[in-house]
């Protein structure tokens, strides 16, 4: 009986011992395990991830040295999220692999996991945005990324050009008006008459609420790709015109510029002093820039065709037939009209009022203000109604360019000899146009208004004035402008909204 007892006791005594053992050595395996698991390379814990391709990537290459980031850090899941590899210590340029569909303006939360003693590192951003690990990129990375979603938004409002201050700039002008001889008239090439100050050149128009982007030759005609540009309007649509011809040949001979004026009837007619207009073509990109005389914007038809000093029926509710006729070549129309509207001019060229057919009764729209007033609105009218039909063109309207007589007008004395830029101030506050006329007849339409009345009003310093190149005394020029000069911004407002 005793050795049975005693048996039994070292029975239980060998299974206490066992198990004591037992839970020692799974303890021990526990606790290696644990220290194991600490001690193993992180690279070895993703190596799974860092081989997976069946989701999108992208890849960033920063600069690792000096990576930090208070970001939570957590093992990354190849089920959710993108994956990211930040490699190399000395690559600091951003690669896209695959783009994102979607990404959001801004990051948010990223969380990251340090690879490879820090050289490489796997970031697992929730946004699916790629993110820098380092802060300082992080940062420039947001940065862009919420100056896009800005300028985007920006875009999407109508800013007004019209808004700013004139600035000096060192970079200005954009051509010489010394070299811009095949497209510039020399009556309007400053530098080539006795005028010795040209700081009028170096300045340029600021918007206060919205950036114009930098105008370039190249950038000009890729965007105008395979598209026509026409300017219809007075001798200030000329300036326009051949200010638009110099920017884009950066004021330089261009032997592979096409003139193909004939294509829209621009020829010089028998006893002409110049053509009704002027059409160059730019082959590389296919881009057409051309200008056609139409000072009143009205169609103008001779009265009695077989009679060489018949009158001419102004029809105040037509467009110039030139500009019925080629609209549908055109994806960028500019026009303007303003300083012929007087008496004086109307009674020189014999031209007649006419609405509707007929020789005008309208005692409303029998005085100048009246038929300007109905023509432009009846321009931009027909305007308007023909841009469905057009889905490609884009048109404007611009505001009337200033004159500057002071002590008279253009034919009693009128001078403007001032040389000082900016005399008169350089800002314009103001959101209202200076030009309320073709402000209020654009109002309400899809044609654009090209407003540069206001900005222009500070630029007397830039006019002509009384320099020629023959230099004979006479009536000053206070109404066009020196090239290069103010139309060049006319150009750089119109080419922000092209």
């Amino acid at each position: 009986m005793k050795g049975g007892i005693h048996r039994l006791k070292v029975s239980q005594f060998s299974l206490i011992l066992i198990g004591f053992v037992c839970a020692t050595v799974l303890v021990l395996a526990w606790t290696k395990t644990t220290l194991l698991t600490s001690l193993i390379p992180a690279q070895g814990r993703v190596l799974q991830l860092d081989q997976d391709e069946s989701g999108p990537r992208e890849i960033l290459k920063g600069n690792d040295s000096s990576a930090q980031s208070d970001t939570k850090q957590e093992e990354p899941a190849a089920s959710s999220g993108v994956v990211f590899s930040l490699e190399g210590e000395n690559s600091k340029n951003l690669t896209t692999v695959e783009r994102i569909d979607n990404p959001p303006s801004i990051i948010g939360e990223a969380e990251s996991k340090e690879v490879s003693s820090g050289k490489s590192k796997q970031i697992k951003a929730d946004t699916g945005l790629v993110a820098p690990k380092n802060t300082s990129s992080i940062e420039s990375f947001s940065k862009r990324e919420q100056t896009k979603n800005l300028s985007a938004d920006t875009e999407k409002k109508d800013c007004n050009y019209a808004k700013g201050k004139w600035v000096f700039d060192d970079n200005r002008p954009l051509y010489s008006g010394f070299g811009c001889k095949q497209w510039l008239s020399s009556m309007w090439a400053c530098r080539l008459t006795q005028r010795k100050d040209f700081e009028y050149e170096k300045l340029r128009w600021q918007p206060k609420q919205c950036k114009m982007d930098d105008f370039t030759g190249p950038k000009f005609l890729e965007r105008m790709r395979d598209k026509t540009l026409a300017f219809i309007g007075d001798s200030l649509g000329r300036q326009q015109f051949q200010s638009l011809m110099c920017m884009v040949t950066g004021g330089e001979e261009r032997s592979d510029v096409q003139d193909v004026g004939y294509e829209y009837g621009l020829v010089k007619a028998r006893g002409a002093v110049r053509p009704d207009g002027w059409a160059y073509r730019f082959p590389n990109t296919n881009t057409t820039i051309l200008y056609y005389w139409s000072a009143s914007l009205c169609d103008i038809q001779p009265i009695n065709i077989s009679n060489p000093s018949t009158d001419f029926a102004m029809h105040l509710d037509r467009p110039p037939a030139f500009l019925h006729h080629y609209l549908h070549k055109f994806h960028v129309l500019v026009l303007n009209t303003g300083h012929h509207w007087n008496r004086g001019k109307l009674n020189a060229n014999r031209w007649i009022m006419y609405v509707e057919g007929v020789p005008n009764t309208n005692r409303k729209i029998a005085d100048i203000a009246g038929a300007k007033n109905f023509t432009i609105h009846s321009m931009v009218k027909w305007v308007n109604s023909q841009l469905p039909l057009h889905p490609g063109l884009k048109a404007f309207f611009r505001s009337i360019s200033p004159r500057h007589f002071f002590n008279g007008d253009w034919n009693t004395g009128g001078t403007c000899d001032n040389t000082t830029p900016l005399s008169g101030g350089k800002e314009v506050l103001k959101d209202d146009s200076s030009d309320p006329l073709v402000a209020g007849a654009v109002s309400g339409t899809s044609v654009k208004f090209l407003d540069i009345t206001a900005l222009s009003e500070l630029r007397d310093e830039g006019h002509i004035s009384r320099y020629s190149i023959k230099a004979t005394p006479g009536m000053q020029d206070c109404l066009h402008w020196c090239l290069p000069g103010v139309p060049d911004t006319w150009n750089e407002i119109l080419f922000a909204q092209i």
